[in-house]
C-alpha cells in the first residue's frame, strides 16, 4: 500500500561511499533524494545497475569535499519511483534520504 502525504518513516541518515544499489525497492516509499557530497560527478540509474554508459541522470561533483554544492535529484508527491535506485561513479560520495513507511 503506498504510503500518504504525512509519515514518519524515514531512513538513517548515512553517506554512501561505493557503487551499487543505494534504495532498495520500495512499494511505500513517498519521496526520495540523492545529493552528491563528492567531487566526482555520480551516475543514477533506475531499476537497474547504474554505470558510467547505462544510466538515467548524472549529479554534478562539489568543488570540494562536502562543500553542498553537488547536484542533487529525489521524487515526491503522488507519482514516486518506488524501485530499486542505484549509482556508480569514480569515487562517490553520496547522501541518500528516504520517506516512506
Amino acid at each position: 500500500m503506498k504510503a500518504s502525504n504525512s509519515t514518519q518513516g524515514v531512513n538513517v541518515p548515512a553517506i554512501v561511499t561505493s557503487a551499487g544499489v543505494v534504495l532498495e525497492a520500495n512499494e511505500d516509499r513517498y519521496s526520495w533524494s540523492i545529493q552528491n557530497v563528492g567531487t566526482n560527478p555520480i551516475f543514477v540509474n533506475f531499476g537497474g545497475t547504474a554505470s558510467t554508459t547505462v544510466f538515467h541522470a548524472i549529479l554534478k561533483g562539489g568543488s570540494g569535499d562536502s562543500d553542498g554544492l553537488g547536484g542533487s535529484m529525489g521524487h515526491e508527491g503522488s507519482t514516486v519511483f518506488t524501485g530499486a535506485i542505484s549509482i556508480a561513479g569514480t569515487t562517490p560520495k553520496v547522501v541518500v534520504t528516504e520517506l516512506g513507511g
